[in-house]
C-alpha cells in the first residue's frame, strides 16, 4: 500500500533556456509596480530591469549581497510599502530568493517581522495572501525556487531562522539555466553538493513518499556525474543538467523532508560566515556514515546502499568507498573543511545542541543525541 502523501508546488514552474525575460509579461498583466531584488551586482539583473520597463512596469530594486538578515527584510518590507509595489521578483541565488520571498510575503502583514519567525519569534500566522512573487535562481543549489520558507539570518542571537507558509510558494518559478553559465568554481561546487544533498536527504528520510522518490531517484545519478563533469570543465548540458537537479531537490525536500546534514547547517551558518553550501557538502559524507552507522532497518538501510552506488558509478568508484571517494573528492575539488571554511571552533558544541532539536532533523531516518552530533562535527573540522 503507497504511503499518502501531498504536493506542495508553486503555481506555474518554467524550465528552459531563455525563458528568464517571460517575468515580464506575467508580471504585466498582475500590477504597475514591481520590486525587483537582486545579488551584488546590479549589472546582472540589468536585462530584466530592461524587460520590465519595455513592458512599461514601474520597478525598484534592492540589493541582498549576503544571506538575508533580519535588518535586510524590514527594510525591503518598508521600501514596497511606502511605493504601493504590487509584485515582487527575485532573481539570484537562495539568499536572494529567501529574500524576495519573505518580502513579499510580509508586505500585507500587520505585525513585526520578528513575530512570524519561528525559533525567535512566535511564528506566528501571515494574516493575509503574499504579494505576487517571481523566483528566479541564478545558481544550481539551493531549489528555493519551489520551496514554501524563507531563512533569515537573526545577529542576535546569531541563529538562521524560518518565515514559513504554505502561501509562500512562488506564484510563478523560472528556472533558466542560461543563468548559471560561468558561474565561479567555488559557486558551482558549493551550490551543486547542496543541490545533491537535496535529493540524498530527502531519499533517505521517514517522510520519503513516491512523488520526492521518483524525482530522487532520477536525479541524484546525473547530479554526481553532472557536477564532476563541470569541477573539469564549463558545459552547457551540464549545467541544464545541474539545473534539472537543483529544482528536483528543491522539490523533494519540500515534500518530504531532510535530515542531519541540514541540522547541523542551519545553527553552523549562524554562527560563523561559512556559506550554506559549502556547509552541505563538507557535512555530507560525515553525514552519511554517522546515520548508515545507526540503521538497523532493512529497507532503511537498502536506500544507504542504493546512495553508495549512484555516487560511486558518479565518482568511478567502488559502492563500499564511498563515502570517503565523496569527501576526497570535494576535497580536491576545491571544498575545504568546516575549519578552513571559517567555522571557529568553539561553535561546534552549540551548533550540535540547537541541530538536535531544529525541524530538519524530525525527519531524519535514525534519532541522534548531540554528544554524537558533536563528534561528527569534530570529524568534519579536524
Amino acid at each position: 500500500m503507497l504511503t499518502p502523501f501531498t504536493v506542495f508546488t508553486p503555481g506555474n514552474i518554467r524550465f528552459g533556456r531563455g525563458l528568464a525575460r517571460s517575468a515580464a509579461p506575467w508580471l504585466a498583466q498582475r500590477t504597475a509596480k514591481v520590486l525587483l531584488v537582486h545579488g551584488a551586482s546590479a549589472q546582472r539583473a540589468g536585462f530584466l530591469l530592461t524587460e520590465l520597463r519595455a513592458h512599461h512596469l514601474e520597478a525598484m530594486t534592492l540589493s541582498v549581497a549576503h544571506e538575508p538578515t533580519l535588518e535586510d527584510i524590514e527594510q525591503g518590507v518598508r521600501l514596497a510599502r511606502e511605493n504601493g509595489i504590487g509584485a515582487v521578483v527575485s532573481l539570484g541565488g537562495g539568499a536572494v530568493i529567501d529574500a524576495g520571498k519573505a518580502i513579499a510575503a510580509l508586505v500585507p502583514a500587520s505585525g513585526p517581522v520578528m513575530e512570524y519567525l519561528e525559533v525567535v519569534g512566535n511564528g506566528r500566522v501571515l494574516e493575509g495572501h503574499p504579494l505576487p512573487f517571481i523566483a528566479i535562481p541564478t545558481t544550481a543549489g539551493t531549489g528555493a525556487e519551489v520551496t514554501k520558507n524563507a531563512v533569515i539570518n537573526v545577529p542576535q542571537p546569531r541563529r538562521k531562522v524560518s518565515l514559513r507558509d504554505d502561501r509562500m510558494l512562488p506564484e510563478l518559478a523560472i528556472v533558466d539555466p542560461a543563468l548559471t553559465d560561468n558561474a565561479p568554481r567555488a559557486v558551482t561546487l558549493g551550490s551543486g553538493l547542496d543541490a545533491i544533498t537535496q535529493l540524498i536527504e530527502p531519499w533517505l528520510c521517514t517522510r520519503a513518499n513516491p512523488f520526492t522518490d521518483a524525482l530522487c531517484r532520477a536525479a541524484i545519478p546525473r547530479g554526481i556525474k553532472a557536477l564532476r563533469t563541470l569541477m573539469e570543465k564549463e558545459c552547457p548540458d551540464s549545467r541544464d543538467e545541474m539545473a534539472w537537479v537543483s529544482l528536483c531537490g528543491g522539490l523533494a525536500l519540500a515534500n518530504a523532508g531532510l535530515g542531519v546534514i541540514h541540522g547541523l547547517a542551519g545553527p553552523l551558518g549562524g554562527l560563523s560566515h561559512a556559506s550554506h553550501g559549502a556547509l552541505c557538502g563538507s557535512l555530507l559524507p560525515y553525514g552519511l556514515a554517522l546515520n548508515e552507522s545507526q540503521v538497523s532497518n532493512r529497507a532503511i538501510r537498502e536506500r544507504f546502499d542504493e546512495v553508495r552506488q549512484w555516487l560511486a558509478d558518479g565518482l568511478d568508484v567502488e559502492p563500499e568507498t564511498a563515502w570517503d571517494s565523496l569527501r576526497e573528492w570535494s576535497r580536491g575539488a576545491g571544498l575545504g573543511n568546516l575549519r578552513e571554511l571559517g567555522v571557529p571552533h568553539e561553535a561546534l558544541e552549540p551548533a550540535a545542541l540547537a541541530a538536535s532539536s531544529s525541524s530538519s532533523m524530525k525527519a531524519n531516518p535514525v534519532q541522534l543525541d548531540s554528544e554524537q552530533l558533536l563528534e561528527m562535527l569534530e570529524a568534519a573540522w579536524e
